[in-house]
């Protein structure tokens, strides 16, 4: 393997890692991920159904991650929904200030793909 490479694969996967995991345990546990929706954005639809799509939209931001393909897109997205995610539930800042680090992560790859003209 291409040790320059390395770095960019690990950090698609931590970021893969990020949406997928939530996006998975969301199926199983569902009530433990709606809390992290804006009051605003609960009751205009079901939750379950809120949730699911938001779970649809993780999972492709994830496998295009992960494909390496044109990656500066989603990974800004990613970037923009993780920073998101803490300043709407800031109030659960002492769990949420992970997802600044893999903001970060995500940013760092689309700079990444901007400096090799990958996008």
């Amino acid at each position: 393997m291409n040790f320059y490479k390395a770095p960019n694969l690990l950090l698609r996967i931590g970021v893969a890692f990020a949406f997928l995991f939530p996006a998975i345990d969301g199926i199983f546990n569902p009530y433990t991920w709606i809390g992290y929706f804006p009051k605003f954005m609960r009751g205009d639809a079901p939750d379950l159904v809120m949730l699911h799509g938001f779970a649809f939209m993780e999972v492709i931001i994830a496998l295009w991650i992960l494909s390496g393909k044109k990656i500066f897109y989603p990974s800004l997205f990613a970037a923009f929904l993780l920073v998101s995610i803490v300043l709407f539930n800031y109030n659960n800042f002492e769990i949420l200030f992970r997802d600044i680090a893999i903001s970060m992560m995500a940013f760092s790859l689309a700079l990444g793909a901007r400096d090799l003209k990958t996008e």
